[in-house]
């Protein structure tokens, strides 16, 4: 570590000392239960462990499992050896989750048991694993605890603020996902920016109810870690459980997508005014009834994986429907497709530059040179920025169209592969629609190959067998034939038009 350097290893260091015995850490199922200093030390015997199996720095440690402490601690003894955590959505199919992990080639691979059949069904495959460890419950593999075990301390590892920390897969861009990789510098930063904000401090409590494979899950529980805030921990989200903990807890803020915060709200025997920030993207009539229910701010926000979560921010009051002004370490702006500034009120693509910037896809130099383009980082994403300085989303750049239900990326090129693999349909166009629950749901528009019958039923559940159940399409509707395009491709804009909107 240089003399500029700081790291989220010397960070958790630097809590067990100005925290010491005060709680980091609740499991909300009633198992552990730890101080800052408690976490330290587990964090550096897991990390001596795993340098005795012969961990170095930049490999990659593989986690498919749901949140608990031993997950943290993973990230945690991971930025101690300078090695890099990989963690994998467990609501993936058995062929994306194996995808991932081979991206990205793990040296150790922890699972909870109920993955780990799965793991081991083909011998072919994760060549690159050397160790696997059950990460907590009952499984077929060494538990992780036997890790931990030995009082020989960790060797020093000599890490940066800008190597990697966490490799996230982002949604298949033309149906091959991209593990987008952050370093210590981003996450540390982001840190900084939830606190500034959302003024987090040792008496907050942060309700983890977000996957530790997202980055909202992963950044907001380390951001509260960082301010000394306490963690609780689900590890699997249970609206009547959250609206619960909630109350006995006391806890002050969470990470939202929809439909989280409504099914919280639907909980109408729960006393929720301790709960003054949340952040994230959710309905007008949800977010207002939570303000109004607990007195609490809604924060609206624009950002990505890419961004380290976050590149604008602001209390949803002041100015609703928008996602907010610029963060205070991130340069936003927005160009046509020449790459020239737009002017205000113009509709361009969002472009940043900044120390929440990654530091790129993971082996896709390619990709990277197009991403990382003059200077800046360009999202696909499109924006207006108003005379006041926010911003206001415009959708997706048409190279990058992108569904969201519920918090998830979803590209619509996956599910078009998933849908073509059926022999019975010769062309689909898939796309987004207003979702009352989800926010945005998923529609698919098929033409079927001639003397073919299919219902809308058996076609979803055969998409559901091959790509994560959440991807699949919510809407199906067959048609006779696709609009075309001059040059004879399916003319996506008008399909949308014709057949997109409120769904009945």
């Amino acid at each position: 570590m240089g003399l500029y350097d700081f790291t989220f290893f010397e960070m958790i260091r630097r809590n067990g000392r100005l925290f010491g015995h005060r709680t980091a850490w609740i499991e909300s199922d009633g198992g552990a239960q730890v101080s800052f200093a408690e976490l330290e030390v587990r964090v550096e015997h897991l990390a001596a462990g795993l340098q005795r199996l012969g961990v170095e720095k930049g490999q990659r440690i593989g986690v498919l499992a749901q949140n608990s402490l031993e997950y943290f601690l993973i990230y945690g003894a991971a930025a101690a050896l300078g090695a890099i955590v990989l963690p994998i959505n467990w609501r993936l199919s058995t062929e994306e989750a194996l995808f991932n992990l081979e991206d990205g080639s793990p040296t150790v691979l922890l699972a909870d048991g109920v993955y780990q059949e799965m793991l081991d069904a083909d011998p072919s495959r994760l060549p690159s694993v050397r160790h696997r460890f059950t990460l907590a419950g009952d499984g077929r593999w060494p538990v992780m605890a036997d890790i931990m075990k030995g009082d020989a301390a960790m060797e020093p590892v000599a890490v940066a603020a800008e190597d990697g920390l966490v490799i996230i897969h982002t949604a298949a861009v033309a149906g091959r996902p991209r593990g987008a990789l952050l370093s210590h510098a981003n996450l540390l930063c982001a840190n900084l920016h939830w606190q500034c904000r959302l003024q987090i401090g040792p008496s907050d409590v942060h309700l983890n109810l977000l996957p530790l494979f997202h980055v909202g899950g992963l950044f907001l529980a380390a951001g509260s870690f960082h301010a000394g805030a306490m963690n609780i921990n689900m590890r699997k989200f249970d609206a009547a459980q959250a609206a619960a903990l909630i109350e006995n807890h006391r806890v002050t803020l969470l990470f939202d997508f929809s439909p989280i915060l409504g099914s919280i709200l639907e909980i109408a025997d729960r006393d929720l005014t301790s709960l003054k920030s949340v952040t994230g993207l959710d309905t007008a009539e949800t977010i207002e009834k939570f303000q109004q229910r607990t007195g609490g701010t809604f924060y609206a926000m624009y950002g990505q994986t890419e961004t380290s979560c976050i590149a604008t921010y602001g209390p949803y009051d002041e100015r609703p429907g928008s996602a907010g002004r610029p963060i205070a370490l991130a340069d936003v702006r927005l160009v046509d497709d020449r790459d020239n500034p737009v002017p205000t009120g113009a509709v361009g693509e969002i472009t940043i530059k900044g120390p929440m910037v990654f530091k790129g896809y993971w082996n896709l130099p390619e990709d990277n040179a197009y991403t990382f383009r003059d200077g800046w980082h360009h999202t696909g994403d499109l924006g207006r920025f108003d005379e006041d300085g926010f911003l206001w989303y415009a959708g997706r750049k048409a190279e990058k169209e992108l569904i969201k239900p519920g918090g998830e990326n979803v590209y619509p090129a996956e599910v078009e592969k998933a849908i073509l693999a059926h022999p019975a349909v010769a062309e689909t166009v898939v796309f987004g629609v207003p979702d009352p629950k989800w926010k945005e749901g998923i529609k698919a528009v098929c033409v079927l190959e001639p003397g073919q019958t299919l219902t809308a039923a058996d076609l979803i559940a055969f998409v559901g067998e091959r790509i994560a159940r959440y991807k699949k399409p919510q809407y199906l509707e067959f048609v006779e034939v696709l609009p075309r395009t001059a040059d004879g491709q399916p003319d996506r804009a008008r399909i949308k038009s014709l057949y997109g909107g409120t769904q009945s």
